[in-house]
């Protein structure tokens, strides 16, 4: 069997940047929080980490094999495939609750999918969406 060893200080923490989204699946547990306020947290951590988040590129770009893996991923081999990349998936209560997600946006950074222009694609596919919605008559951008 072998050993792969990585450097704990050479590793993004991504725990540091997820400390509101954490904090929100701890509240989770013991009341009602919305499906939006923990997407939005999680998009928070995501641009802060890479700039981009789940909604900036499309499932489509990713191969079948990737689709495959990504199904089949557990927590030992995320931990492992994070660390290879230069991320840690751990924080002081465990692996953190979406890290699953974490690996969806490490895989897109690895295969080079987290660029203007496929972000610029995935929003007009999600405007396109909602305008196509009978009572949606624009839409509002910021940034």
């Amino acid at each position: 069997m072998s050993t792969i060893a990585f450097e704990p200080l050479a590793l993004t923490r991504i725990a540091d940047f997820a400390r509101s989204l954490s904090r929100l699946h701890q509240i989770a547990r013991r009341q009602l929080v919305e499906d939006d306020q923990l997407d939005r947290e999680f998009n928070a951590v995501c641009r802060s980490i890479w700039g981009y988040t789940t909604d900036d590129f499309s499932d489509e770009l990713f191969s079948a094999a990737d689709h495959a893996w990504l199904d089949a991923l557990d927590e030992a081999e995320a931990r492992i495939f994070a660390a290879a990349q230069g991320y840690d998936l751990i924080d002081d209560h465990g692996m953190l609750t979406d890290w699953w997600g974490y690996c969806w946006m490490i895989l897109a950074e690895r295969r080079g999918l987290l660029t203007p222009e496929n972000q610029a694609a995935a929003r007009a596919r999600i405007e396109e969406a909602y305008l196509a919605a009978p009572n949606v008559i624009g839409i509002v951008r910021s940034r």
